[in-house]
């Protein structure tokens, strides 16, 4: 009956993980609530499977790798509850609510290892996996690209070059920049398209890993280990952009170092043994 209850915690801490972002990034009200009721669900759910898993266990320790998991997730969501009830620090929700459902993830699949119930099903889940991420590459690289574009744009502007093509009639080469605001909205955009892309193609991702052979060995791949962090990276970006009010030259900067991030996943590939584009 645990693992009913843990999955269930699951499906609300994801929901959690959800709602707590527009709270945080946009300081809507109605989303921090909403993180509250169902954050507090979902321990509540996870505290009574991990109490059902010791005592069926007979034991006060965990006896399993996957109870282990289930306990550890269970203390960052006390710890992050208890910050919030001294600091009132919901922000710090971006990281661990999502970090629970990632932990409590596996888990929840049952005792044993996930496994596909037919091939086409696995390959359907496979593609999922290569698009959302490709998708949020591809959107980090949009907002890169914007944030560049807003450095020679902003260039322009405190050079003075803007005027000077105002009062002359030659052409410039940079006349089809599009205005900062925009540039600024578009990197902002493409970052925030990009970040549930990631979200979802990792987890797809795990659940690819437990049908494979290595089972948990699989996540001490390189490349494995720096999607992760990719990211850690891309939420940290997303909360010091909103939080602090970065924009501009710092968000640039910002966004060109997740990029670096993502440039290392991609370089990954070569020392990878598993993960490796063409392995089998």
């Amino acid at each position: 009956m645990y693992l009913l209850w843990l999955r269930v915690a699951a499906v609300l801490y994801a929901a959690g993980g959800v709602a707590v972002f527009p709270a945080v990034l946009f300081a809507r009200e109605r989303w921090r609530k909403a993180t509250f009721y169902l954050a507090g669900l979902a321990f509540f759910f996870h505290f009574v499977s991990v109490v059902e898993m010791l005592a069926a266990a007979h034991s006060w320790l965990p006896v399993g790798v996957r109870d282990a998991e289930s306990l550890l997730a269970l203390l960052i969501a006390a710890a992050f509850f208890l910050v919030w009830w001294l600091y009132k620090a919901v922000s710090l929700g971006i990281f661990a609510l999502p970090v629970t459902f990632f932990i409590i993830f596996i888990p929840a699949l049952g005792v044993d290892r996930y496994i596909f119930p037919s091939a086409g099903v696995r390959i359907s889940w496979l593609v999922a996996h290569i698009v959302a991420l490709l998708a949020a590459y591809t959107a980090l690289g949009f907002s890169v690209l914007a944030s560049l574009l807003y450095l020679v744009q902003e260039r322009r502007i405190k050079s003075g070059s803007i005027k000077t093509k105002l009062s002359s009639t030659g052409p410039s080469t940079f006349d089809w920049l599009p205005p900062l605001d925009n540039l600024e909205r578009i990197a902002h955009a493409t970052l925030l398209f990009g970040f549930p892309c990631m979200t979802v193609g990792l987890i797809i991702g795990v659940v690819l890993a437990q049908d494979s052979a290595l089972g948990a060995a699989y996540f001490r791949d390189p490349k494995v280990i720096a999607s992760f962090i990719m990211w850690a990276v891309y939420v940290l970006l997303l909360f010091v952009r909103n939080t602090a009010g970065l924009r501009g030259r710092r968000a640039a900067y910002l966004s060109g170092a997740v990029l670096l991030v993502m440039l290392a996943v991609w370089a990954a590939n070569v020392f990878s043994s598993v993960h490796r584009y063409g392995a089998p």
